[in-house]
């Protein structure tokens, strides 16, 4: 599939996609939206893709942002709308995924571009990254998850500064609050978000597609966690995986997971 605003390529079991609108700052508009939406669905339904690494193209910008330019004469209806379609299309389907996705956070990671790298399953980061939850300051909040995942992961007093003030964080404190799992320099962030995607395809992909449906229950209303937990870890003894996993285990031998 042809793409315009992203870049898409998979090989040895990782796909890897690309914002590619550097004179935006890879600025997410409908558009982009929509194709990354395409690509993730292209990578989720590919065999033999077993993680997806997602950044930027450039050195200054994973995503800046959303494109203001778009929106900023929309009605109420039509911005519940956007808000409303953007989760759906993009940032909830991403976070619904059964294969792994990792955000690589190369620079500016703000409004949408934060919410889209909260939206992957965990996140790295470049030494120069920003991060940030703006939208107060334009008069309006965020809008593609920002207020549900964000104290998810950092807690809730300092989620509410953070959105409240409209400030940015710098990597170094992202690590601290646990919004990213690792920090590198820019030259090296990729590479290690491959070494990342290396050690979980050694693994089970049936058992990680199990483990993030559990994980993702938990922070779903209505749901039991453990309940989705059970079901997940029963449904496992039943795969080929788990038979030649506690084989191999037995045999003091490697496993090769078969995939199903």
């Amino acid at each position: 599939m042809k793409f315009e605003n992203i870049l898409f390529e998979h090989n040895e079991g990782i796909a890897t996609i690309t914002i590619n609108r550097p004179k935006k700052l890879n600025a997410l508009n409908k558009a982009t939206i929509q194709e990354l939406h395409e690509a993730f669905r292209e990578a989720q339904d590919e065999a033999e893709v077993k993680v997806i690494i997602l950044i930027g193209s450039g050195e200054k910008a994973f995503v800046a942002g959303a494109d203001i330019s778009e929106f900023a004469d929309f009605s109420p209806e039509e911005g519940k709308k956007l808000a409303a379609d953007g989760q759906h299309k993009l940032f909830d389907f991403v976070a619904n995924l059964s294969k792994p996705v990792i955000a690589a956070v190369n620079g500016f990671a703000l409004g949408g571009g934060l919410e889209l790298a909260m939206s992957a399953h965990f996140r790295i980061a470049s030494e120069n990254a920003k991060m940030g939850l703006p939208e107060v300051s334009l008069g309006v909040i965020p809008g593609y998850g920002g207020t549900q995942r964000l104290p998810q992961l950092v807690g809730k007093g300092r989620a509410m500064e953070m959105i409240m003030t409209a400030g940015m964080i710098d990597a170094r404190q992202a690590l601290e609050y646990n919004l990213v799992n690792h920090v590198t320099n820019q030259e090296d962030l990729l590479t290690l978000a491959e070494q990342l995607a290396q050690k979980i395809m050694k693994n089970s992909m049936v058992a990680v597609a199990g483990a993030i449906k559990a994980v993702n229950a938990n922070y779903e209303d209505g749901v039991n966690g453990y309940e989705v937990e059970i079901e997940q870890f029963g449904e496992a003894f039943g795969t080929e995986d788990f038979k030649e996993g506690t084989s191999a285990f037995l045999n003091k031998r490697k496993a090769d997971f078969p995939g199903r």
